[in-house]
């Protein structure tokens, strides 16, 4: 460990770069995700466990299409379009009943979900990784210690992109302007005439049409299998709940500091600690809130 940190901060101290790039790439792709998964819990109070799993779906989808001879840059309205439907089916089967009920049914129900996803999944495409060549170019810089795929910058271009259209949507238009009725009291939103079950049905399937897109990016970028769903589902909880509900800038940031962190956690301590980082992250957050409020505290006389 001791020699990875003199390698980034004394011998190549350059590969600085590379991970800060990488971060960058990463934090966006996480950010997408992570802006669906605060949506749904939100809006309706329900916490997605099965949100990875939609993402490794969508990304299956594009490996379909990419087998059929679509490029997955052409794949993704197809992928949005499929997800939209999927989400809109599951809410109706399973959401809808747990929305009003305590919030460990939720959990469980969609726990349940993405284990029956993921089972799915395997058996389609089996256990094996699978990949996509997007065929774009790498481009070198710095006498070859910084390597930028291109297909990274095409998926922050995307990913920025479709954020931006969703918070045009979310602010502009009147189903985005029932949304956020909705978010802030769904009673009050019924007395005004708003069909909040339409309002949900529209959120957790945007939500999916979006983890749909990300899984298209996560295909392109990095490899694809049936049991990857819970990795990212730790991600976007850990991005969600350190950023806070509602708090977008907040989702972003934390989603670009989480792609730092789990690119110096994998140089420095091994790839094996990569994803343990975000957890490590989350408890760090939460320790130090718990902190701050205690700070707050003041005794009732």
């Amino acid at each position: 460990m001791l020699d990875n940190l003199q390698l980034l901060f004394v011998y190549a101290p350059i590969m600085n770069v590379q991970m800060i790039l990488d971060g960058i790439f990463v934090g966006a792709v996480f950010a997408l995700i992570a802006y669906g998964l605060a949506l749904v819990w939100g809006v309706m109070n329900v916490k997605n466990i099965c949100q990875g799993d939609m993402v490794i779906m969508g990304g299956y989808i594009a490996f379909t299409l990419y087998q059929l001879g679509v490029h997955p840059i052409f794949a993704i309205p197809i992928v949005a379009a499929v997800m939209f439907i999927y989400g809109w089916i599951i809410y109706v089967m399973i959401i809808r009943r747990v929305i009003d009920n305590d919030m460990f049914v939720s959990l469980l129900a969609t726990f349940g979900l993405s284990l029956l996803m993921t089972q799915v999944m395997n058996l389609i495409y089996g256990p094996e990784v699978q990949t996509i060549d997007s065929h774009f170019p790498i481009a070198m810089m710095f006498d070859d210690f910084v390597t930028i795929p291109m297909v990274k910058i095409v998926s922050l271009a995307l990913a920025m992109l479709l954020a931006a259209a969703v918070v045009i949507f979310m602010k502009k238009s009147r189903m985005g302007q029932a949304i956020r009725a909705t978010a802030q009291d769904a009673r009050a939103a019924r007395v005004l005439g708003i069909n909040t079950d339409n309002i949900f049905a529209f959120t957790y399937s945007l939500n999916a049409a979006i983890c749909g897109v990300a899984g298209v990016l996560v295909s392109m970028i990095w490899v694809l299998q049936p049991f990857y769903g819970i990795i990212y589902t730790l991600r976007t909880f850990a991005i969600v709940t350190a950023a806070g509900l509602g708090n977008l800038p907040g989702v972003i940031s934390m989603s670009f500091v989480l792609g730092w962190v789990e690119q110096y956690a994998g140089i420095v301590a091994g790839a094996e600690w990569q994803v343990a980082a975000s957890v490590l992250m989350l408890l760090a957050v939460l320790m130090w809130r718990q902190v701050q409020m205690r700070r707050q505290r003041q005794v009732v006389r």
